[in-house]
């Protein structure tokens, strides 16, 4: 099976994830290019919640100066700005330039919360998600999510979409599901891209299209997530929803076991080794299946190859896979 359904991987993903990247305030981006028309009722509200904390606390932050957000933080709080307690949330929750402490952090969100402010919703969701701080709570999480998610936060509309798609906290609703993906998917959320495109492959919540699945796992795999480069690379071989391009496959499937994947890598081990598509090369063939082989990505028939081998042969390759794995540690 070349992924798992959304519905299987819900909870599994983004809702386990940290807190890294999340926005104080939701900023639009730009369109995505126009998209084959779908059968996805669009609802609700895009309008963005501007920030309300002082901007030096925003800038200190931004730079790294914990200490001086949080003071400057702590000030705004004192004047009752809502997004002033959200700021102080997130310090705690990551202990930056404080000890972590999740029961602070919830509080604070819970106040950021009352006051209005969407993004200590879609915070204060996460901790009730993951039972950090508070008692492990779907429905109140759902609620505040749902909240978040038609503010524009495209998060909030993504893990709405996986509880939908779970009936974890909310109703399951395939539809529903489809519905915040999109969302989510139009803000250039990667992860919601290629879960939307994998339900028109699948045809749950929505009206079967090979067209739009290809349409948003290409936009997923624009943006670097090496799931989608790796079913994009599948769906060009194939010429499943878009024309058939075998030189463009192998480049999203190059990127795709460059960033990492292990089904990937082993999948362009293959090119190399029986030349399709690509001019066979022992020492390419052998350095991707080592690193393939090495997170679990097996093949018998690669296994072969590998024991065919000559001495210099596979010391080269060996080579090969090491400077990659030097490579990505340091860059990562």
């Amino acid at each position: 099976m070349r992924r798992l359904s959304i519905a299987a991987a819900a909870l599994t993903g983004t809702l386990a994830a940290s807190l890294a990247g999340w926005p104080f305030c939701p900023r639009a981006s730009a369109a995505e290019p126009p998209v084959p028309t779908a059968n996805v009722t669009r609802t609700g509200s895009d309008q963005q919640q501007p920030a309300t904390i002082a901007d030096p606390a925003f800038a200190a932050f931004d730079e790294g100066r914990y200490l001086a957000a949080r003071a400057q933080a702590e000030a705004a709080a004192a004047r009752g700005e809502a997004a002033a307690f959200t700021l102080l949330g997130r310090l705690h929750e990551e202990g930056l330039g404080i000890a972590q402490n999740f029961e602070k952090a919830a509080g604070y969100y819970v106040e950021g919360t009352k006051r209005g402010d969407v993004n200590a919703k879609f915070a204060l969701a996460m901790l009730l998600v993951r039972g950090q701080g508070v008692a492990r709570d779907h429905d109140v999480a759902g609620s505040l999510f749902a909240e978040a998610a038609e503010a524009g936060i495209a998060e909030a509309q993504y893990n709405l979409a996986l509880l939908h798609a779970s009936g974890n906290g909310r109703a399951l609703d395939m539809a529903a599901a489809a519905h915040w993906l999109e969302k989510a998917a139009m803000q250039r959320h990667a992860a919601a891209q290629y879960d939307l495109g994998a339900l028109y492959l699948s045809g749950e919540g929505v009206e079967k299209s090979a067209e739009r699945a290809a349409y948003w796992i290409a936009r997923a795999a624009d943006r670097g997530l090496p799931e989608a480069q790796l079913e994009y690379a599948i769906m060009l071989s194939k010429g499943e929803g878009v024309a058939k391009d075998l030189p463009k496959a192998v480049r999203y499937l190059t990127a795709s076991a460059e960033a990492g994947s292990a089904p990937a890598q082993a999948r362009l081990a293959r090119l190399y080794a029986y030349g399709d598509i690509v001019e066979p090369d022992i020492v390419q063939a052998a350095k991707w299946y080592l690193l393939a082989r090495a997170r679990g990505a097996t093949d018998p028939s690669l296994d072969r190859y590998l024991m065919r081998l000559n001495e210099a042969e596979r010391g080269a390759a060996e080579r090969e896979a090491a400077l990659w794995r030097e490579r990505n540690l340091t860059e990562r």
